[in-house]
């Protein structure tokens, strides 16, 4: 399956509550996953984004 994938940077003033309720809303609402998390010594969060690029065939169906 290919992917289109999304980086993002939340910075350090960011709570950990918050950074989830915005990956939560992101993954409910324009079908994103989590793919990789990585917490900086800084506080920073680097986040990727990933989703099924739009083109793909979607599970189940046929063509």
């Amino acid at each position: 399956m290919d992917y289109e994938y999304a980086p993002l940077r939340l910075p350090p003033d960011v709570d950990r509550m918050t950074a989830a309720v915005r990956l939560t809303l992101q993954a409910e609402y324009n079908g994103w996953e989590l793919d990789r998390l990585q917490l900086l010594k800084d506080g920073t969060r680097r986040v990727v984004l990933r989703r099924p690029t739009i083109g793909g065939l979607m599970p189940g169906l046929s063509t």
